[in-house]
């Protein structure tokens, strides 16, 4: 079974730990009448071969031996199976090599497209897509194993298969056509599911019904599956549309949250499904973000039941998720649970991403000034979660300042807010505190003071030089022209191999120098050349709106995130605060009136 093995030079091949000269030895265990023996080595082929998903030279020399252990061996035949589909859906730069070796392997194989195991015969059915174009003088095999095929799961397979293989548009949409009437409701969704990754958008009403009624016969989780592009899973493909992904909601698949994560301006058809399903603090966050892009103002007794839950953490969402729907009475309850629970208000996090004390700074950025009740409760009890919202009202701050003193580091942004009247104090503390190394304190100083001095000493003196590069970013782009002597890190930072950090780099350099000509090119080149959903988007877009510039060779990425009815900023993690989205599309739009 194994002949020829040794006329190979193993060690000449690699796999994903070294040379390949083991594998003769596994592929023999594997061989083996032992079955403890012949699965530790299937293991190990496994994780030599296609290792995570990464493929080597030595995989595609293996591959006529798998076939052989799969077709006559003693082993699991469908792990061996699994084996070989994995070669030929593996990355790498032998793909090309690992797949021919597959498909010239699949001929030996064809038998067990008709094995007893219905398992084994889904299995080959894969095997068949994932070798794609070279299979395709398998599609009269494919064919005849759809009329003759009894078991519903390995029919449905034949479909996707023979979808993702048939050249021809019309006997393929014509055997669709006729199996959505099939009577396994698993074939009717494969049917389904093919047509719709072809049909035109909009999906056509029908279609789309037609899904939805296969997806409610037989549901399915297609977050693994076998399939080769360009299969596209029934959700996946519904998410191209968003009146069919609502209509979706509507018939109760749980992808409201989805819709609003991929597409712009569906905040209110999905609020109502959102808050229907909402049970945990985690759900409320996702409301709540919702909430941020609508006008509200409208009553949410739905809200109720979690405003009086027994988890903490249910309650302070609930309050949150009020303020970004600016229900009536929000700020009430904001000071309602900052007397009753401020320990849980200000210290709980209601996701792994949220910040603690939200909820009061959200209440402040929401209503702004008609929110002084809250700020006031903050200066009257402060606690260092929520010291940011004085840097707003700093009337209230200034009465506080031997208090906020005390709470240095929280509160030096409340004090640097102060400016010049903060007085001599609180320059002293500062001072103080920049002398014993607190960074925080040494910013805040120079908004005070006008000072820089302590905390460009601070910058110089990490030792880290990727950190001392990246604070000194981060000062400057805060102080401006004071933390001049910051320019020779930020001009090292121009060289980094990141397009963002070196945006950075140029937007801090702008903020101190107010130079056009040296920065706004590094800018422009972050947005005209980033190609997927990602934050920094928002920050080159805020630099050339404060510039008042938009280059030529930009104006096409910030007319897409001006005008595209997708989401072009992702939104993960969700923390309750606004889609960073809303604010890109935000300042693409102001950059493009500003700018002309």
């Amino acid at each position: 079974m194994l002949d020829g093995i040794d006329d190979i030079d193993w060690a000449a091949l690699r796999h994903a730990y070294g040379p390949a000269d083991d594998v003769p030895g596994l592929l023999r265990a594997a061989d083996s009448v032992d079955a403890r023996a012949r699965d530790e080595a299937l293991c190990e082929l496994v994780s030599s071969l296609c290792h995570q998903g990464t493929i080597y030279p030595a995989t595609a020399v293996a591959v006529p031996f798998v076939a052989r252990l799969a077709l006559d061996g003693p082993g699991d035949r469908l792990s061996l199976l699994w084996l070989l589909h994995s070669a030929a859906t593996g990355n790498g730069r032998e793909y090309r090599e690992v797949r021919r070796a597959v498909a010239t392997a699949l001929p030996v194989l064809l038998g067990l497209a008709a094995d007893e195991d219905p398992c084994v015969r889904r299995a080959m059915v894969w095997l068949v897509a994932a070798c794609e174009e070279a299979s395709m003088p398998l599609l009269p095999l494919l064919r005849a194993r759809l009329e003759s095929e009894d078991d519903a799961d390995v029919r449905a397979d034949l479909v996707t298969a023979l979808g993702l293989l048939d050249v021809s548009h019309d006997v393929r949409e014509a055997r669709n056509q006729a199996l959505l009437s099939a009577p396994e409701p698993v074939v009717r969704r494969a049917a389904v599911t093919d047509l719709l990754r072809t049909a035109p958008l909009p999906l056509p009403a029908a279609l789309v019904e037609s899904a939805l009624d296969a997806h409610e016969a037989a549901p399915a989780d297609e977050t693994d599956h076998p399939w080769p592009e360009p299969y596209l899973p029934l959700t996946e493909r519904l998410m191209d549309d968003p009146d069919a992904v609502l209509r979706a909601v509507e018939r109760g698949l749980p992808l409201a949250w989805e819709l609003t994560e991929t597409w712009r301006d569906r905040e209110r058809d999905v609020l109502p499904w959102l808050a229907s399903a909402a049970e945990d603090a985690e759900d409320l966050c996702r409301v709540a973000r919702v909430g941020a892009a609508l006008e509200g103002g409208e009553p949410t007794p739905w809200l109720a039941p979690h405003l009086r839950s027994d988890d903490p953490a249910v309650r302070v969402a609930a309050t949150h998720a009020a303020v970004r729907l600016r229900v009536p009475g929000a700020l009430g309850l904001v000071l309602r649970l900052m007397d009753g629970m401020p320990e849980e208000a200000a210290s709980l996090q209601l996701t792994p991403f949220t910040a603690p004390g939200t909820v009061v700074s959200a209440a402040v950025e929401v209503f702004g000034t008609a929110a002084e009740p809250v700020a006031r409760r903050v200066a009257a009890r402060p606690r260092a979660e929520w010291l940011d919202v004085l840097q707003h009202f700093p009337a209230l701050a200034a009465d506080r300042v031997d208090e906020l003193i005390r709470l240095l580091p929280a509160s030096a942004g409340a004090l640097a807010a102060l400016g010049p009247s903060a007085g001599p104090r609180v320059a002293q503390a500062l001072r103080a505190r920049a002398g014993a190394g607190d960074l925080t304190a040494a910013v805040a100083l120079a908004r005070v003071t006008g000072d820089a001095g302590p905390a460009v000493e601070l910058v110089r003196a990490e030792s880290d030089s990727v950190g001392r590069r990246t604070e000194a970013v981060r000062v400057a782009a805060e102080l401006g022209p004071p933390a001049v002597a910051l320019l020779p890190l930020l001009e090292e930072r121009l060289h980094a191999p990141a397009r963002e950090s070196r945006a950075d780099a140029a937007a801090a350099i702008w903020r101190v120098t107010g130079s056009l000509h040296d920065t706004v090119p590094v800018i422009a080149d972050q947005l005209a050349r980033h190609g997927d959903l990602h934050e920094p988007y928002v920050g080159a877009l805020r630099a050339l709106t404060a510039m008042r510039v938009l280059p030529a060779s930009a104006r096409p990425a910030v007319e897409r995130v001006a005008a595209s009815r997708r989401r072009v900023v992702s939104g993960f993690p969700c923390d309750g605060t606004p889609h960073p989205d809303l604010e890109a599309r935000s300042l693409a739009r102001r950059l493009l009136a500003l700018t002309g």
